[in-house]
């Protein structure tokens, strides 16, 4: 049977001879039932303030719960993100490296090509000197041998031979010169 403190303060003992002081039981029982009374208020709100608190540890787990998901999906996206990132760098670094060989390539190649080509021009130069030095030894010869008889001796040298066509032994020596196309 459960007590309240209306129980307590209502009720009735049987009178008896030589029984204890009626004033000083009915005072402690009323004494009692305002503690029992007291004690079932603090365990109501204690009740209630328990109900409160689980309700707040509900509410606080599952925040955490959110929280620890967050977390874990904030580390994998950083996870992916840092993949991602590793990726691309690593692509373009292989473009980079990619481009630096071509332009070596390409660099190499063209050096190549003007090292031929100076080749050629150094080549074309000491045949055009030789060409000039031999035109000019013949032309100094051919003055030498003009040059004792210039009144009216006859040198010994035909009449062609006299006249050089410098312009045209010069246009020879430019088309023999002219670069070829590969």
């Amino acid at each position: 049977m459960k007590l309240t403190p209306l129980d307590i303060s209502k009720q009735q003992f049987k009178k008896v001879w030589r029984g204890y002081d009626r004033v000083e039981v009915d005072t402690f029982m009323e004494m009692v039932g305002n503690e029992f009374e007291d004690l079932l208020k603090r365990e109501k709100e204690l009740r209630e303030k328990v109900v409160e608190l689980e309700t707040q540890l509900k509410d606080y787990r599952q925040i955490e719960k959110t929280l620890q998901q967050t977390l874990l999906q904030a580390q994998e996206t950083t996870g992916r993100t840092y993949e991602a990132a590793r990726r691309e760098a690593e692509e373009i670094l292989r473009e980079a490296e990619a481009k630096a060989t071509r332009m070596l390539e390409q660099s190499t190649d063209r050096l190549s090509s003007m090292h031929n080509d100076m080749m050629q021009l150094r080549g074309r130069r000491a045949s055009l000197l030789a060409r000039l030095r031999l035109l000019l030894t013949s032309e100094l010869e051919l003055v030498k041998a003009l040059e004792p008889g210039l009144d009216d001796e006859p040198t010994g040298i035909p009449a062609e031979r006299e006249s050089v066509d410098l312009g045209g032994l010069l246009r020879t020596q430019e088309d023999d010169n002219a670069p070829r196309q590969h």
